[in-house]
């Protein structure tokens, strides 16, 4: 298995990349492309995806964004198409916090994700990931997460706000409060 490849951008596709690492291009299926430049230096986590038809590459600037897509591919009748697509529509934040929360509808909005996929994804995956991103004794700032929501902000506008605030802020109105100020300063 190729756990990264580490090599030169050749090439961008609309959900694909070529890396030339030292004279070999290696296309790698990309979830979001648009973050990378041509000739930009690179190290790209990757997923070997064998089927009876086809061997491919899954790749990810993260390891973060990997580990979790190794956790979403063992959810029943998620594929890494749709784990892929999953990882290119939310952050890795947002979709933890989401499996931990119980937000089924954040997990319906996702491409390729209908309600059934949603619950089981919530179903397998909650308390065994490898971050906490809400702890039990975070229910502050789920609460403060909820607030923000139901003011018709969406979780990709204030989830890293929020985290940087709750390092501060203990109350879930204090949160809230310092929140909505950085964003209104955005």
């Amino acid at each position: 298995m190729i756990g990264f490849i580490k090599g030169r951008v050749h090439a961008l596709g609309s959900d694909q990349i070529l890396v030339d690492h030292d004279g070999i291009g290696f296309r790698i299926n990309f979830n979001r492309p648009e973050r990378l430049k041509i000739d930009e230096e690179v190290t790209i986590y990757t997923y070997q995806n064998v089927r009876e038809d086809e061997i491919s590459l899954f790749g990810f600037l993260s390891l973060r964004e990997y580990e979790l897509f190794v956790k979403l591919i063992t959810v029943k009748g998620l594929g890494p198409k749709i784990a892929s697509g999953i990882l290119a529509k939310a952050s890795v934040d947002d979709i933890l916090t989401a499996i931990e929360t119980n937000d089924v509808d954040f997990m319906r909005r996702m491409p390729g994700v209908g309600a059934k996929t949603a619950s089981q994804i919530i179903l397998d995956l909650k308390g065994k990931l490898v971050e906490n991103s809400v702890s039990a004794d975070n229910e502050e700032m789920t609460a403060a997460r909820d607030a923000l929501r139901a003011l018709g902000y969406k979780s990709s506008e204030f989830s890293n706000i929020l985290k940087e605030v709750a390092r501060t802020q203990k109350t879930s109105d204090a949160m809230i409060k310092e929140t909505l100020k950085l964003l209104a300063k955005k």
